[in-house]
């Protein structure tokens, strides 16, 4: 099945994406403690993340063009996240760096056993967009914009600025904000975790779900992401899933895999993939994350993901 989009021409990046950065402290135990007990950790890293930034920098990886916008606060961490973004070559001229403001942060506890992880986190409040404050003029900057639809009514400005110039949008979403229901209408790819349709639609099965959430708000393709199981999308009255692919070596920390899996569809959309094949390469890019702790850690790059998938289908 070919994506029901057109993309368009002459865009100065292939990808753009306006949401969240953050700096995750990754602390592996052998098992996740018991309450009011005490656990000798195994690893602990300091590591760049955040939904909209990782997608940006697994795009960047893969070899297409790609751009930031975002808010970092001035302290270590922010500075930390703003120049590993630099370091990964995401063009940054609209990112900004808030005087006095602490960064997004996370402490992450990952089970050794199975990779999996609990997320405690924080942002400050002067991180956030006000509507007035959103960077209109980037939203036609590229042929995708991708976001997380943290600050929904900046959001919209922003996508309302990419429909109007051509630029297909596409979001990862997790939970249902202030202000989302303006901005889910201005979505063309809406896939989300696997709570998410629920979420909005009050519906419990899935794939109803899923069919609710395209009919309510007209998105182009709507999908979740189920963790190891892959990811499934809906649209034109069809469903297509694709299940997950075991990472190489072993799933070390599944911190930012959702956030892997858009980067890789996405590299589908926008060489030319039809919508399972993107799906696979979301899925292969997800388990070569989850191989490495960190949420920006092994997001490979084009030829990496290459030999990934002629071992896998070998």
């Amino acid at each position: 099945m070919h994506f029901p989009l057109t993309l368009p021409a002459n865009k100065p990046f292939d990808a753009i994406g306006f949401g969240l950065n953050a700096v995750d402290h990754l602390i592996v135990v052998p098992e996740y403690p018991a309450f009011d007990t005490k656990i000798r950790l195994l690893e602990h890293k300091q590591s760049a993340g955040g939904q909209t930034a990782t997608t940006m920098v697994s795009l960047r990886r893969l070899g297409l063009k790609t751009a930031y916008a975002g808010r970092f606060g001035s302290d270590p961490e922010g500075l930390f996240g703003f120049q590993t973004l630099k370091d990964d070559d995401v063009n940054v001229d609209f990112a900004e760096i808030v005087e006095g403001a602490r960064n997004q942060i996370a402490f992450i506890t990952i089970d050794a056993r199975s990779g999996e992880r609990t997320i405690v986190w924080d942002r400050d409040d002067r991180l956030a967009y006000k509507p007035e404050e959103a960077p209109v003029e980037f939203g036609s900057l590229g042929r995708v914009l991708h976001l997380d639809a943290h600050d929904p009514p900046a959001c919209v400005r922003v996508a309302q600025a990419a429909r109007e110039s051509g630029t297909i949008v596409s979001a990862d979403i997790d939970n249902v904000y202030e202000g989302l229901p303006e901005l889910l209408p201005l979505i063309d790819i809406l896939i989300g975790s696997k709570e998410f349709p629920r979420r909005v639609t009050g519906i419990t099965d899935e794939r109803a779900a899923l069919v609710e959430l395209k009919a309510r708000y007209g998105c182009a393709l709507v999908g979740m992401t189920i963790g190891a199981a892959g990811a499934v999308v809906y649209g034109d009255r069809t469903f297509i899933e694709s299940p997950g692919f075991e990472a190489p070596g072993g799933c070390r920390d599944t911190t930012g895999a959702g956030d892997a899996f858009h980067g890789g569809f996405l590299y589908g959309l926008l060489t030319g993939q039809d919508i399972g094949t993107s799906l696979k390469l979301g899925n292969a890019v997800a388990a070569i994350k989850c191989s490495a702790l960190g949420a920006r850690t092994a997001l490979p790059t084009n030829s990496e993901l290459d030999q990934f998938l002629l071992t896998v289908f070998s």
